[in-house]
Protein backbone atom coordinates (compact mmCIF):
# COMPACT_ATOMS: atom_id res chain seq x y z
CA UNK A 1 0.00 0.00 0.00
CA UNK A 2 1.37 3.65 -0.83
CA UNK A 3 2.35 5.93 2.06
CA UNK A 4 -0.92 8.62 0.58
CA UNK A 5 -2.88 5.75 0.54
CA UNK A 6 -2.24 4.24 4.02
CA UNK A 7 -2.96 7.83 5.82
CA UNK A 8 -5.85 8.37 3.66
CA UNK A 9 -7.40 5.27 4.82
CA UNK A 10 -6.38 5.57 8.62
CA UNK A 11 -7.62 9.56 8.22
CA UNK A 12 -11.49 7.53 6.95
CA UNK A 13 -11.41 5.11 9.60
CA UNK A 14 -10.43 7.72 12.46
CA UNK A 15 -11.32 6.89 15.82
CA UNK A 16 -12.20 8.58 19.59
CA UNK A 17 -11.41 12.22 18.88
CA UNK A 18 -12.01 12.37 15.43
CA UNK A 19 -15.38 10.43 15.61
CA UNK A 20 -17.56 13.76 14.32
CA UNK A 21 -15.29 14.02 11.01
CA UNK A 22 -16.02 9.65 10.60
CA UNK A 23 -19.55 10.47 10.87
CA UNK A 24 -19.46 13.47 8.30
CA UNK A 25 -17.55 11.08 6.00
CA UNK A 26 -20.29 8.66 6.45
CA UNK A 27 -23.07 11.72 5.42
CA UNK A 28 -21.01 12.33 2.80
CA UNK A 29 -21.04 8.43 1.19
CA UNK A 30 -24.48 8.38 1.67
CA UNK A 31 -25.52 11.70 -0.02
CA UNK A 32 -23.44 10.70 -3.25
CA UNK A 33 -25.34 7.26 -2.86
CA UNK A 34 -28.83 8.49 -2.73
CA UNK A 35 -27.98 11.07 -5.69
CA UNK A 36 -26.91 8.05 -7.87
CA UNK A 37 -29.62 5.73 -6.96
CA UNK A 38 -32.51 8.28 -7.95
CA UNK A 39 -30.73 8.95 -11.11
CA UNK A 40 -30.58 5.09 -11.70
CA UNK A 41 -34.34 4.72 -10.37
CA UNK A 42 -35.42 8.05 -12.45
CA UNK A 43 -33.41 7.56 -15.53
CA UNK A 44 -34.78 3.84 -15.89
CA UNK A 45 -38.88 4.79 -15.05
CA UNK A 46 -38.27 7.53 -18.07
CA UNK A 47 -36.49 5.08 -20.28
CA UNK A 48 -38.84 2.56 -19.77
CA UNK A 49 -41.74 4.76 -19.99
CA UNK A 50 -40.53 6.26 -23.52
CA UNK A 51 -39.79 2.27 -24.71
CA UNK A 52 -43.00 1.45 -23.70
CA UNK A 53 -44.89 4.40 -25.26
CA UNK A 54 -43.01 4.04 -28.35
CA UNK A 55 -43.66 0.30 -28.35
CA UNK A 56 -47.39 1.20 -28.41
CA UNK A 57 -47.12 3.55 -31.05
CA UNK A 58 -45.34 1.50 -33.46
CA UNK A 59 -47.89 -1.29 -32.79
CA UNK A 60 -50.54 0.96 -34.30
CA UNK A 61 -48.32 2.90 -36.76
CA UNK A 62 -45.79 1.61 -39.59
CA UNK A 63 -42.64 2.61 -39.21
CA UNK A 64 -42.71 4.70 -42.82
CA UNK A 65 -45.65 5.84 -44.34
CA UNK A 66 -45.78 6.23 -48.40
CA UNK A 67 -48.97 8.61 -48.96
CA UNK A 68 -50.16 10.43 -52.37
CA UNK A 69 -51.30 14.28 -52.41
CA UNK A 70 -53.96 13.84 -54.73
CA UNK A 71 -57.15 11.75 -54.00
CA UNK A 72 -55.38 8.55 -53.08
CA UNK A 73 -52.39 6.32 -54.88
CA UNK A 74 -53.35 3.67 -58.24
CA UNK A 75 -51.59 0.44 -58.82
CA UNK A 76 -50.52 0.47 -55.45
CA UNK A 77 -49.47 -3.04 -55.73
CA UNK A 78 -47.03 -2.36 -58.11
CA UNK A 79 -45.64 -0.03 -55.54
CA UNK A 80 -45.65 -1.95 -52.79
CA UNK A 81 -43.46 -4.71 -54.90
CA UNK A 82 -40.75 -2.23 -55.46
CA UNK A 83 -40.69 -1.19 -51.84
CA UNK A 84 -40.88 -4.77 -50.76
CA UNK A 85 -37.74 -5.10 -52.74
CA UNK A 86 -35.18 -2.30 -50.39
CA UNK A 87 -32.67 -4.12 -48.42
CA UNK A 88 -34.12 -2.35 -45.04
CA UNK A 89 -37.83 -3.03 -45.57
CA UNK A 90 -39.12 -6.23 -44.11
CA UNK A 91 -42.92 -6.07 -44.30
CA UNK A 92 -45.40 -3.60 -47.08
CA UNK A 93 -48.91 -3.64 -46.65
CA UNK A 94 -51.62 -0.95 -47.97
CA UNK A 95 -53.98 0.91 -46.57
CA UNK A 96 -57.05 3.47 -46.93
CA UNK A 97 -57.69 6.32 -43.97
CA UNK A 98 -60.52 8.00 -43.73
CA UNK A 99 -62.97 9.61 -41.10
CA UNK A 100 -66.45 8.80 -40.93
CA UNK A 101 -69.23 8.63 -38.30
CA UNK A 102 -70.12 5.51 -36.54
CA UNK A 103 -74.05 5.10 -34.84
CA UNK A 104 -75.52 2.71 -32.59
CA UNK A 105 -78.49 3.10 -30.35
CA UNK A 106 -76.45 4.12 -27.67
CA UNK A 107 -74.80 7.04 -28.97
CA UNK A 108 -72.71 8.58 -32.57
CA UNK A 109 -69.04 8.95 -32.52
CA UNK A 110 -66.23 10.56 -35.00
CA UNK A 111 -64.08 7.50 -36.07
CA UNK A 112 -61.05 7.01 -37.90
CA UNK A 113 -61.47 4.61 -40.40
CA UNK A 114 -58.92 2.64 -41.23
CA UNK A 115 -58.94 0.10 -44.41
CA UNK A 116 -56.54 -2.99 -44.25
CA UNK A 117 -54.92 -6.05 -45.82
CA UNK A 118 -55.37 -9.04 -43.02
CA UNK A 119 -52.83 -10.99 -45.25
CA UNK A 120 -50.58 -8.90 -45.05
CA UNK A 121 -51.05 -6.24 -42.03
CA UNK A 122 -49.39 -8.78 -39.37
CA UNK A 123 -45.70 -8.22 -41.46
CA UNK A 124 -46.37 -4.31 -40.89
CA UNK A 125 -48.81 -3.36 -37.60
CA UNK A 126 -48.77 -5.62 -34.25
CA UNK A 127 -52.60 -5.70 -34.18
CA UNK A 128 -53.21 -8.92 -33.21
CA UNK A 129 -51.12 -8.42 -29.98
CA UNK A 130 -53.80 -5.49 -28.62
CA UNK A 131 -56.38 -7.65 -29.18
CA UNK A 132 -58.46 -8.34 -26.47
CA UNK A 133 -62.02 -10.27 -28.13
CA UNK A 134 -61.83 -11.61 -31.61
CA UNK A 135 -59.23 -12.54 -34.41
CA UNK A 136 -57.53 -10.36 -37.34
CA UNK A 137 -59.04 -13.10 -39.80
CA UNK A 138 -62.25 -12.74 -38.71
CA UNK A 139 -62.07 -9.22 -40.33
CA UNK A 140 -61.82 -10.82 -44.01
CA UNK A 141 -64.81 -13.45 -43.22
CA UNK A 142 -67.47 -13.64 -45.76
CA UNK A 143 -71.59 -13.51 -45.56
CA UNK A 144 -73.57 -10.88 -43.57
CA UNK A 145 -72.13 -7.38 -43.27
CA UNK A 146 -68.72 -6.74 -43.38
CA UNK A 147 -66.48 -6.71 -40.33
CA UNK A 148 -64.75 -4.56 -38.07
CA UNK A 149 -62.66 -4.09 -35.18
CA UNK A 150 -62.88 -1.28 -33.09
CA UNK A 151 -60.89 0.11 -30.06
CA UNK A 152 -62.05 -0.63 -26.38
CA UNK A 153 -62.90 2.69 -25.69
CA UNK A 154 -64.79 3.03 -29.02
CA UNK A 155 -66.94 -0.46 -28.46
CA UNK A 156 -67.57 1.07 -24.35
CA UNK A 157 -69.03 4.03 -25.50
CA UNK A 158 -71.47 2.59 -28.42
CA UNK A 159 -72.34 0.08 -25.98
CA UNK A 160 -70.61 -2.55 -28.75
CA UNK A 161 -69.58 -6.38 -28.08
CA UNK A 162 -68.31 -9.26 -30.81
CA UNK A 163 -71.32 -9.76 -33.14
CA UNK A 164 -72.63 -6.41 -32.38
CA UNK A 165 -73.62 -3.99 -35.60
CA UNK A 166 -72.32 -0.98 -36.03
CA UNK A 167 -73.58 1.98 -38.70
CA UNK A 168 -71.11 3.79 -40.76
CA UNK A 169 -71.34 7.10 -42.37
CA UNK A 170 -69.49 8.10 -44.95
CA UNK A 171 -69.91 11.73 -46.82
CA UNK A 172 -68.17 11.09 -49.54
CA UNK A 173 -69.79 7.96 -50.76
CA UNK A 174 -71.85 8.08 -53.34
CA UNK A 175 -70.99 9.88 -56.45
CA UNK A 176 -74.10 11.56 -58.49
CA UNK A 177 -74.92 14.30 -60.64
CA UNK A 178 -74.96 16.68 -57.58
CA UNK A 179 -71.85 15.62 -56.72
CA UNK A 180 -71.09 13.11 -52.85
CA UNK A 181 -73.64 12.18 -51.57
CA UNK A 182 -73.35 10.27 -48.04
CA UNK A 183 -73.38 6.58 -47.79
CA UNK A 184 -74.25 4.32 -45.06
CA UNK A 185 -73.06 0.55 -44.40
CA UNK A 186 -73.60 -1.98 -41.58
CA UNK A 187 -70.73 -3.96 -40.10
CA UNK A 188 -70.57 -6.60 -37.72
CA UNK A 189 -67.71 -6.23 -34.89
CA UNK A 190 -65.09 -8.98 -35.11
CA UNK A 191 -62.47 -8.35 -32.76
CA UNK A 192 -62.36 -5.51 -29.50
CA UNK A 193 -58.53 -4.46 -29.57
CA UNK A 194 -56.73 -2.09 -26.26
CA UNK A 195 -53.56 -0.37 -27.07
CA UNK A 196 -53.59 1.51 -23.80
CA UNK A 197 -53.34 4.78 -25.75
CA UNK A 198 -56.72 6.66 -25.35
CA UNK A 199 -56.29 8.39 -28.82
CA UNK A 200 -56.26 4.97 -30.37
CA UNK A 201 -58.45 3.14 -28.25
CA UNK A 202 -61.59 5.83 -28.56
CA UNK A 203 -61.25 7.02 -32.26
CA UNK A 204 -59.93 3.86 -34.25
CA UNK A 205 -61.40 1.24 -36.22
CA UNK A 206 -60.03 -1.23 -38.91
CA UNK A 207 -61.90 -3.13 -41.96
CA UNK A 208 -60.81 -4.79 -44.86
CA UNK A 209 -59.59 -2.69 -47.64
CA UNK A 210 -62.68 -3.88 -49.89
CA UNK A 211 -65.25 -2.68 -47.74
CA UNK A 212 -63.38 0.52 -46.84
CA UNK A 213 -63.45 1.13 -51.26
CA UNK A 214 -66.69 -0.02 -50.90
CA UNK A 215 -68.14 2.61 -48.10
CA UNK A 216 -65.88 5.37 -49.41
CA UNK A 217 -66.44 5.09 -52.77
CA UNK A 218 -62.85 4.25 -53.91
CA UNK A 219 -62.14 2.30 -56.83
CA UNK A 220 -60.72 -0.87 -56.17
CA UNK A 221 -57.07 -0.34 -57.29
CA UNK A 222 -57.26 2.69 -55.67
CA UNK A 223 -55.36 3.27 -51.98
CA UNK A 224 -54.83 5.97 -49.71
CA UNK A 225 -50.96 4.87 -48.99
CA UNK A 226 -48.40 1.70 -48.43
CA UNK A 227 -47.21 1.33 -44.76
CA UNK A 228 -43.92 -0.25 -44.46
CA UNK A 229 -41.87 -1.47 -41.51
CA UNK A 230 -38.27 -1.66 -41.34
CA UNK A 231 -35.40 -3.88 -39.82
CA UNK A 232 -33.93 -1.21 -37.73
CA UNK A 233 -36.58 1.53 -36.48
CA UNK A 234 -33.96 3.67 -35.74
CA UNK A 235 -32.89 4.15 -39.45
CA UNK A 236 -36.36 4.63 -40.29
CA UNK A 237 -35.50 7.70 -41.82
CA UNK A 238 -32.74 6.19 -44.05
CA UNK A 239 -35.13 3.60 -45.38
CA UNK A 240 -37.70 6.33 -46.03
CA UNK A 241 -35.24 8.46 -48.07
CA UNK A 242 -34.54 5.33 -50.39
CA UNK A 243 -38.45 4.17 -50.47
CA UNK A 244 -38.75 8.02 -51.45
CA UNK A 245 -35.73 7.44 -54.22
CA UNK A 246 -37.11 4.40 -55.43
CA UNK A 247 -40.96 5.36 -55.97
CA UNK A 248 -40.57 8.78 -57.47
CA UNK A 249 -40.97 12.13 -55.68
CA UNK A 250 -44.06 14.14 -55.95
CA UNK A 251 -46.88 13.36 -56.32
CA UNK A 252 -45.68 10.77 -53.46
CA UNK A 253 -44.52 11.96 -49.64
CA UNK A 254 -42.77 9.53 -47.34
CA UNK A 255 -42.95 9.76 -43.87
CA UNK A 256 -41.01 8.03 -40.78
CA UNK A 257 -42.46 7.41 -37.38
CA UNK A 258 -39.72 9.94 -36.16
CA UNK A 259 -41.11 12.80 -38.06
CA UNK A 260 -44.96 11.84 -37.38
CA UNK A 261 -43.76 12.00 -33.48
CA UNK A 262 -41.18 14.54 -33.05
CA UNK A 263 -43.20 16.68 -30.60
CA UNK A 264 -44.07 13.76 -28.34
CA UNK A 265 -40.83 12.30 -28.32
CA UNK A 266 -38.47 15.55 -28.04
CA UNK A 267 -41.04 16.22 -24.73
CA UNK A 268 -40.43 13.36 -23.57
CA UNK A 269 -36.38 13.50 -23.91
CA UNK A 270 -36.61 17.00 -22.56
CA UNK A 271 -38.14 15.62 -19.31
CA UNK A 272 -35.83 13.23 -18.86
CA UNK A 273 -32.93 15.47 -19.24
CA UNK A 274 -34.52 18.25 -16.56
CA UNK A 275 -35.05 15.45 -14.63
CA UNK A 276 -31.44 14.44 -14.56
CA UNK A 277 -29.91 17.62 -14.40
CA UNK A 278 -32.24 18.12 -11.01
CA UNK A 279 -31.31 15.11 -9.46
CA UNK A 280 -27.64 15.41 -10.27
CA UNK A 281 -28.01 18.31 -7.91
CA UNK A 282 -28.33 15.48 -5.03
CA UNK A 283 -24.94 14.21 -5.96
CA UNK A 284 -23.74 18.09 -5.92
CA UNK A 285 -25.02 18.54 -2.54
CA UNK A 286 -22.56 15.02 -1.51
CA UNK A 287 -19.57 16.51 -2.89
CA UNK A 288 -20.09 19.69 -0.55
CA UNK A 289 -20.48 17.14 1.81
CA UNK A 290 -17.11 15.57 0.70
CA UNK A 291 -15.50 19.35 1.00
CA UNK A 292 -16.67 19.96 4.10
CA UNK A 293 -15.00 16.95 5.35
CA UNK A 294 -11.78 17.39 3.98
CA UNK A 295 -11.12 21.21 4.81
CA UNK A 296 -12.78 20.48 8.59
CA UNK A 297 -9.47 16.88 8.34
CA UNK A 298 -6.97 19.04 7.28
CA UNK A 299 -7.91 21.75 10.17
CA UNK A 300 -7.83 19.19 12.78
CA UNK A 301 -4.56 17.54 11.12
CA UNK A 302 -2.56 20.72 10.82
CA UNK A 303 0.12 19.23 13.13
CA UNK A 304 0.07 15.85 11.75
CA UNK A 305 0.61 17.54 7.93
CA UNK A 306 3.38 19.33 9.36
CA UNK A 307 4.81 16.97 10.93
CA UNK A 308 4.76 15.01 7.56
CA UNK A 309 6.24 17.49 6.23
CA UNK A 310 9.52 18.01 8.10
CA UNK A 311 9.71 13.78 8.10
CA UNK A 312 10.07 14.11 4.11
CA UNK A 313 7.00 14.36 2.85
CA UNK A 314 6.45 16.23 -0.36
CA UNK A 315 3.61 18.85 -1.57
CA UNK A 316 2.35 16.31 -4.01
CA UNK A 317 2.23 13.12 -1.08
CA UNK A 318 0.04 15.28 1.30
CA UNK A 319 -2.43 16.65 -1.89
CA UNK A 320 -2.74 12.75 -2.74
CA UNK A 321 -3.57 11.88 0.62
CA UNK A 322 -6.56 14.10 0.72
CA UNK A 323 -7.63 13.55 -2.72
CA UNK A 324 -7.45 10.01 -2.13
CA UNK A 325 -9.58 10.48 0.70
CA UNK A 326 -12.30 12.41 -1.27
CA UNK A 327 -12.08 10.08 -4.25
CA UNK A 328 -12.57 6.58 -2.12
CA UNK A 329 -15.42 8.84 -0.30
CA UNK A 330 -16.90 9.40 -3.64
CA UNK A 331 -15.94 5.85 -4.78
CA UNK A 332 -17.82 4.19 -1.92
CA UNK A 333 -21.04 6.56 -2.35
CA UNK A 334 -21.11 5.55 -6.19
CA UNK A 335 -20.73 1.71 -5.65
CA UNK A 336 -23.37 2.01 -2.83
CA UNK A 337 -25.75 4.23 -5.03
CA UNK A 338 -24.89 1.61 -7.69
CA UNK A 339 -26.32 -1.28 -5.78
CA UNK A 340 -28.85 0.28 -4.09
CA UNK A 341 -30.75 2.09 -7.47
CA UNK A 342 -30.13 -0.99 -9.00
CA UNK A 343 -32.10 -3.29 -6.79
CA UNK A 344 -35.12 -0.54 -6.78
CA UNK A 345 -35.37 -1.32 -10.35
CA UNK A 346 -34.97 -4.59 -9.77
CA UNK A 347 -37.70 -5.07 -7.65
CA UNK A 348 -40.14 -2.81 -9.86
CA UNK A 349 -39.42 -4.31 -12.82
CA UNK A 350 -40.02 -7.87 -10.74
CA UNK A 351 -42.74 -6.51 -8.64
CA UNK A 352 -44.50 -4.02 -10.31
CA UNK A 353 -46.16 -2.84 -6.18
CA UNK A 354 -46.18 0.65 -7.57
CA UNK A 355 -50.01 1.42 -9.41
CA UNK A 356 -50.48 3.71 -11.76
CA UNK A 357 -54.51 5.45 -11.78
CA UNK A 358 -55.75 3.43 -14.92
CA UNK A 359 -57.34 5.99 -17.41
CA UNK A 360 -54.82 8.70 -16.63
CA UNK A 361 -51.57 7.05 -18.09
CA UNK A 362 -51.25 4.59 -20.95
CA UNK A 363 -49.90 2.19 -18.80
CA UNK A 364 -51.15 0.55 -15.39
CA UNK A 365 -47.48 -0.20 -13.85
CA UNK A 366 -43.83 1.55 -13.58
CA UNK A 367 -41.85 0.25 -16.67
CA UNK A 368 -38.19 0.43 -15.94
CA UNK A 369 -35.65 0.26 -18.62
CA UNK A 370 -31.86 0.46 -17.75
CA UNK A 371 -29.47 1.67 -20.22
CA UNK A 372 -25.73 0.97 -20.32
CA UNK A 373 -24.77 4.50 -21.67
CA UNK A 374 -27.46 6.43 -18.70
CA UNK A 375 -25.34 3.67 -15.96
CA UNK A 376 -21.74 4.92 -17.74
CA UNK A 377 -22.71 8.66 -17.55
CA UNK A 378 -24.29 8.37 -14.40
CA UNK A 379 -21.36 6.66 -12.55
CA UNK A 380 -18.70 9.04 -14.35
CA UNK A 381 -20.44 12.37 -13.86
CA UNK A 382 -20.92 11.09 -9.74
CA UNK A 383 -17.30 10.48 -9.41
CA UNK A 384 -16.21 13.08 -11.60
CA UNK A 385 -17.86 15.47 -9.22
CA UNK A 386 -16.30 13.66 -5.72
CA UNK A 387 -13.19 14.02 -7.25
CA UNK A 388 -13.19 17.51 -8.11
CA UNK A 389 -14.55 18.58 -4.75
CA UNK A 390 -11.29 17.06 -3.18
CA UNK A 391 -9.36 19.75 -5.23
CA UNK A 392 -9.29 22.78 -3.16
CA UNK A 393 -9.30 21.13 0.54
CA UNK A 394 -6.15 18.77 -1.20
CA UNK A 395 -4.57 22.68 -2.49
CA UNK A 396 -4.92 23.98 0.34
CA UNK A 397 -2.97 20.86 2.59
CA UNK A 398 -0.19 20.69 0.01
CA UNK A 399 0.56 24.50 0.85
CA UNK A 400 0.78 24.75 4.26
CA UNK A 401 4.15 25.59 5.66
CA UNK A 402 5.36 22.95 8.42
CA UNK A 403 6.92 26.05 10.28
CA UNK A 404 4.31 27.95 10.75
CA UNK A 405 1.26 24.85 11.55
CA UNK A 406 4.10 23.56 14.31
CA UNK A 407 4.78 27.04 15.53
CA UNK A 408 0.79 28.01 16.10
CA UNK A 409 0.61 24.66 18.07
Amino acid sequence: MSFPLFVARRYLLARRKQAFISVISLISVLGVALGVASLIVVLGVMNGFSEDLRSKILGVNAHVLVSSVGQGMEDYEGMAGKAAALPGVVGVTPFIYSEVMASTTQGVKGVVLRGIDPATAETVLSLSNSLEQGSLDALASEGGPPRIIVGRELADRLGLRLNSLVNLLSPTGRTSAAGFTPKVGAFRVAGIFKTGLYEYDSSLAYVTMAAAQDLLGFKSDLATGLELKVRDVERADVVADEVREALGGFPLYVRNWKEMNANLFAALKLEKTAMAIILIMIVLVGSFSIITTLVMLVMEKTRDIAILRSMGASAAEIRNIFMLQGSIIGLVGTALGFVLGLAVCFLLKRYQFIELPHGVYSLDRLPVLLSWVDLAAIGVSAFALCFLATLYPARQAARLNPAEALRHE
